[in-house]
């Protein structure tokens, strides 16, 4: 990681139960968590907007939600992020063939019209060349009524940021995945070194 998390006991009293619930649900705090404690308003306010994104009641289905935030992921590099939510993924029932294709989606027989909206709207919303255009937001459209366009595009953007952010500090995957990963973005070349 490009910045170390800092010693837990600093974090505030009020982050504790956060902290519990990942080792609860997880089996260890997240190390991406830990970071955004180093601002405890930042994290409490991620914290609220993820529990009120990723909620039973959401108008989109648990396993979809987990497979668009794990493309998202791939898209943006963050190694963290694709480990956590393709191991989230599997276990809200997706096989693991369907993981592993999941980068190659488009070619795939195993993903249905509906998974197909939602995936070609989070490419274009993730990918700043392409962006989305009419037709894109019309087939997720024929898909998902206004309520749910509107979840899924805040999943969309949640996780873009999330991802960014995890993907940026160099956040590595903490093992929650025993799929193989894609592999890590190649750093880019730095200024030309003189002599």
């Amino acid at each position: 990681m490009r910045i170390g998390t800092g010693s837990r006991a600093a974090y505030p009293w009020y982050l504790r139960p956060f902290f519990w619930n990942q080792r609860r649900k997880y089996g260890a705090v997240l190390e991406a968590a830990l970071l955004w404690a180093r601002s405890p308003k930042l994290f409490l306010a991620v914290a609220l907007l993820y529990g009120a994104i990723d909620r039973r009641s959401s108008p989109i289905e648990p396993a979809l939600r987990s497979l668009v935030t794990v493309r998202v992921s791939q898209i943006n590099w963050c190694r963290f992020c694709v480990d956590l939510n393709a191991a989230t993924l599997l276990k809200r029932g997706a096989s693991a063939d369907k993981v592993e294709a999941l980068e190659h989606w488009r070619d795939s027989g195993l993903f249905d019209e509906h998974e197909r909206a939602a995936l070609d709207y989070a490419e274009a919303m993730t990918l700043s060349e392409r962006g989305v255009d009419d037709d894109t937001f019309a087939r997720m459209r024929g898909q998902f009524d206004e309520d749910a366009a509107i979840e899924l595009t805040a999943l969309v953007a949640f996780q873009n940021m999330s991802s960014k952010f995890n993907s940026a500090l160099a956040v590595p995957p903490q093992g929650f995945c025993r799929i193989p990963l894609s592999p890590a973005r190649p750093a880019e070349p730095g200024p030309a070194a003189e002599g």
